[in-house]
């Protein structure tokens, strides 16, 4: 996938830090040919050219970055081995920096807060920058989804190569998915949420698979490191190092390549199982997405990253709008509805997982729409399942659609498997990509 997205200096040189991955620039920077403030400061320059067409931040944080950034510099002077030294960061929304305090004590430097759908708007969401709306970098007259925002188009455009977000119903997913950039959400109780329903989970944007795996190491080491008093669910404890694929928190050594970061899958490893579903058993998706995501997987087959397999009996989950729906009602609470769409989902799930490793997808049953939004159209419909049940999903981009806007394919895993969704994932940037 090498198309070029419609943004302002969209082709950088490869010589420039915006074109590094994260791994590669905190490389760079611990062995000082490149200094953190020179990172940021081009980063920043390249927001202030660019943003006034994307509009993906609500706010930049110039200074305080540059400062943050000449602190990273001296941390690495002074002998401090830091895995995401001096990589400049978005966070989604201005409440974005209480959920990024692993990551800046791992060095990045948070450049300001991406934009998040503005007041009075409702669940068909997108952004609502400090320039007007957040417009999609492939086709500015189309949405970047949400609820992330800011932060698919901010890494999409070449703007930092990593930023925040969340996933209630596929927030961080769907705008990957329709920016054409990487999607982790994590599965719930891995990290810390402050959310009460606890469908909304922490998750990242990023390019690279590499740096998404980054990302975890940094922030699932840190869960552990917390203790059993941290606000993570009871099997973060026990299972976000084997998870992970590594007990590395925010000391360890990220700038290893993407391969060793990420424990990619080595040409001897037998593929995982995988099960292709174009609808889950209950939606409609637009037959021009169905046909990209189910394209990709079967390259990703035919590549030997994981092995398509068809289960016993074709997956049907229930609808789980009603479900979540009722959970986001303030004062509702779980319902005999919620209870009985959640046990049946599980229990199929489960049997699922029980026969293979993965569950492939379309990320979202549609393109990207317009700015007008999409009517009664869910672009949730294929993520939000995965929220009530909790399980880790990943958006790639898998290609684009007759549109020109990139479709994303989506993987799940069963319960504490990010570091199979980010080995997969890994394996299908080298047949998919580069992205």
């Amino acid at each position: 996938m090498t198309r070029t997205p419609d943004h302002p200096d969209a082709d950088p040189s490869p010589a420039t830090p915006t074109s590094l991955s994260a791994e590669e620039i905190a490389s760079a920077v611990r062995s000082r040919a490149l200094r953190a403030v020179d990172v940021v400061a081009e980063a920043l320059d390249r927001i202030e050219q660019a943003d006034p067409v994307l509009s993906a931040f609500i706010e930049v944080w110039a200074d305080d970055a540059l400062r943050r950034a000449g602190e990273v510099d001296a941390r690495v002077e002074a002998g401090e081995r830091l895995p995401l030294a001096g990589v400049p960061i978005g966070v989604k929304g201005r409440r974005g920096l209480g959920t990024a305090g692993p990551l800046l004590e791992a060095g990045c430097v948070a450049v300001g807060a991406t934009s998040v759908p503005g007041p009075g708007t409702v669940w068909q969401t997108w952004g609502l920058g400090r320039h007007g709306p957040t417009v999609n970098p492939w086709r500015h007259d189309r949405t970047p989804g949400g609820s992330s925002a800011g932060s698919a188009v901010a890494v999409a455009a070449g703007l930092v190569p990593l930023a925040t977000g969340n996933d209630g119903a596929g927030s961080v997913r769907i705008p990957a998915a329709w920016c054409g950039v990487v999607g982790l959400k994590v599965g719930n109780g891995r990290l810390p949420s402050s959310d009460r329903t606890g469908l909304m989970v922490p998750g990242v944007l990023t390019r690279r698979v590499g740096d998404a795996a980054a990302y975890w190491r940094v922030m699932s080491g840190n869960a552990m490191a917390a203790g059993p008093g941290a606000e993570v669910g009871s099997r973060a404890g026990a299972e976000a190092g084997a998870g992970a694929g590594s007990r590395a928190g925010a000391g360890a050594e990220a700038g290893a390549g993407a391969g060793a970061g990420a424990g990619f899958m080595s040409a001897t490893a037998d593929p995982p199982t995988a099960v292709w579903s174009p609808d889950l058993g209950f939606d409609s998706p637009d037959p021009d997405v169905v046909a990209v995501a189910h394209a990709a997987a079967l390259r990703l087959g035919e590549a030997g990253a994981l092995r398509l397999t068809r289960p016993r009996a074709p997956l049907r989950l229930h609808d789980p709008a009603p479900a979540w729906l009722a959970l986001r009602t303030p004062g509702a609470g779980p319902t005999p509805e919620v209870h009985r769409i959640r046990a049946a989902n599980d229990s199929r799930l489960a049997a699922l997982f029980a026969g293979t490793r993965l569950l492939l997808t379309p990320t979202a049953p549609t393109a990207p729409h317009g700015h007008e939004g999409p009517g009664e159209r869910y672009s949730t419909a294929l993520t939000w399942a995965f929220n009530l049940s909790g399980h880790p999903a990943i958006s790639i981009p898998a290609g684009f659609g007759p549109d020109g806007c990139p479709v994303g394919l989506q993987l799940v895993a069963a319960h504490g498997e990010e570091a199979l969704l980010l080995e997969v994932a890994g394996a299908a940037e080298g047949h998919l990509g580069p992205w």
